[in-house]
């Protein structure tokens, strides 16, 4: 009786613990705040990477990313602030962006590799998107970024 008893504790344990790590994706995914951009005429909503936490965990693990979806990291100063798809599985284009809101640099970064990818000058923002996205819309290095309309 107790041998069956320890049993079923360690089978409550691991079908807890298989849980909590099936809770920690969603817990995360679900304090994001999602804010507008705008390029040119487009508005678009993404979701913003401003924490150490955030930026560190990026989208890490998606499966998915929607047609119009990204996002927007946000460091707390200018720098060359480099970025690589450890863990990442989604193909994704990211936009290095200056203070000003100014795309320095747009390029492809391909899933769950270690490559660096680091922007020509400083930087304040890096926004990631579906590969091709940039491109798909003409959107291209030397054009600006609005925070509103």
């Amino acid at each position: 009786m107790e041998k069956e008893r320890r049993w079923l504790d360690r089978r409550i344990e691991g079908i807890l613990f298989i849980l909590f790590l099936l809770w920690i994706p969603i817990a995360h995914s679900q304090n994001i705040l999602k804010i507008p951009l705008y390029f040119h005429h487009k508005e678009i909503w993404v979701e913003v990477a401003k924490t150490t936490e955030d930026r560190n965990h990026g989208l890490m693990g998606r499966k998915h990313l929607g047609k119009d979806e990204g996002m927007l990291f946000i460091f707390e100063k200018e720098d060359y602030h480099g970025f690589w798809m450890k863990n990442t599985l989604i193909p994704l284009s990211i936009a290095f962006i200056d203070k000003d809101g100014r795309i320095v640099w747009i390029t492809d970064m391909k899933p769950l590799t270690l490559d660096s990818h680091v922007p020509p000058k400083p930087i304040l923002y890096a926004l990631e998107m579906n590969k091709g996205w940039f491109s798909s819309q003409g959107i291209k290095a030397g054009d600006v970024v609005r925070f509103s309309k």
